[in-house]
């Protein structure tokens, strides 16, 4: 497939691409159909097709817009906290070259500026975020936006500080809650400040902020953002705890690798020597994480909903998603690259 203009550019920065993007056809809204689907059910609200963006790409309302507009239908808003949080200087995102699928042991890749298709790439942009006075009434026009079966589901996270972390996923929940988002979804994948190991494999302090944001926003369904867990053991204890208090697992995030450019120094630079990946070569981690769920969920007779995310670029990758077990799929680097992706989705499912 020859690749379109991706609508968040790669080559300027992320303020640039937050003040300036949407890029490419996301800015001719008049190119996009309208595919009529039949409606299906997603944590009790009726959805045109159960295919978005996953929190990342979509940094503001008007990319939330354009996204609505190409018949993604299931929009997060691009992960904010309560404090505002800068981005990693340039470069945030490279294609990588992963010489096969990666691996979750820390792979050397190489790193570099041609974004041939399958793509993949690597993502460094440290959970950047402006403060609520600006992104609370971003997020409220983003929810206002939503067309018949569409729905905004608004990413947070909280920032470790002096407090227990889970008092600032509970006011991110809240803040979250003040714009209208019919959908919370808490992010515990993203490598914690100062911590190399990721918070969602941290069983007990994830349920502390489960209960923390429960209590706070009792009425909103609660989706957690989780990584690709290498070992059953860790699910199974995730699932006991929490399994039955959230409403939703998203999976998976990235995995993390090393990549390198041509000589072999650090892509991203001295400072970040490992950064996340995602796109194709990450796809088996995410099909492979959704199945397992599922098995679990069946076995452990729970009821939550699994977004599948991951490597998604073709039809044909949604309904592998669909047939491992997820009830909805999301696509970020297919998606930015092929904003036609949920329309082609579509036409392949209903034509």
């Amino acid at each position: 497939m020859e690749s379109l203009t991706p609508f968040y550019n790669p080559s300027i920065s992320y303020e640039d691409n937050y003040a300036q993007g949407p890029f490419g056809l996301f800015t001719q809204l008049d190119k996009a159909e309208q595919i009529p689907t039949k409606s299906s059910k997603f944590l009790n609200h009726d959805v045109n097709l159960p295919f978005g963006i996953p929190a990342g790409p979509l940094l503001n309302a008007n990319y939330i817009k354009a996204a609505f507009a190409y018949g993604f239908d299931l929009c997060v808003y691009k992960t904010v906290r309560t404090k505002l949080h800068k981005c990693h200087p340039l470069p945030n995102v490279l294609s990588v070259h992963p010489k096969s699928k990666l691996s979750c042991n820390l792979d050397t890749v190489l790193a570099d500026t041609a974004y041939n298709q399958p793509l993949s790439i690597t993502n460094s942009f440290g959970v950047p975020s402006f403060s609520p006075d600006i992104w609370q009434p971003d997020m409220a026009d983003a929810v206002k936006s939503a067309g018949h079966g569409q729905y905004v589901i608004g990413s947070f996270q909280g920032t470790q500080s002096n407090e227990e972390i889970e008092n600032d996923y509970a006011l991110a929940a809240k803040l979250v809650r003040e714009t209208n988002a019919p959908i919370l979804e808490a992010n515990l994948s993203c490598p914690n400040e100062g911590a190399s190991k990721l918070l969602c494999f941290d069983i007990d302090k994830v349920e502390r902020i489960v209960d923390a944001i429960k209590t706070a926003v009792p009425d909103r369904p609660l989706i957690l953002k989780l990584a690709y867990f290498p070992d059953d053991e860790r699910i199974v204890s995730l699932l006991t705890r929490v399994g039955s208090i959230i409403d939703g697992l998203s999976t998976i995030n990235t995995l993390s690798a090393k990549p390198v450019d041509a000589k072999g120094n650090p892509a991203l630079g001295e400072n970040r020597k490992e950064g996340g990946v995602c796109g194709d070569a990450i796809r088996w981690a995410g099909l492979d994480m959704v199945s397992r769920l599922a098995k679990y969920r069946k076995e452990m007779e729970l009821k939550f909903a699994i977004v599948g995310v991951g490597g998604v670029s073709s039809s044909e990758h949604y309904r592998q998603f669909i047939d491992n077990g997820a009830d909805a799929v999301m696509s970020a680097t297919g998606a930015m690259w092929n904003p036609m992706l949920a329309i082609e989705i579509k036409k392949n499912i209903y034509s």
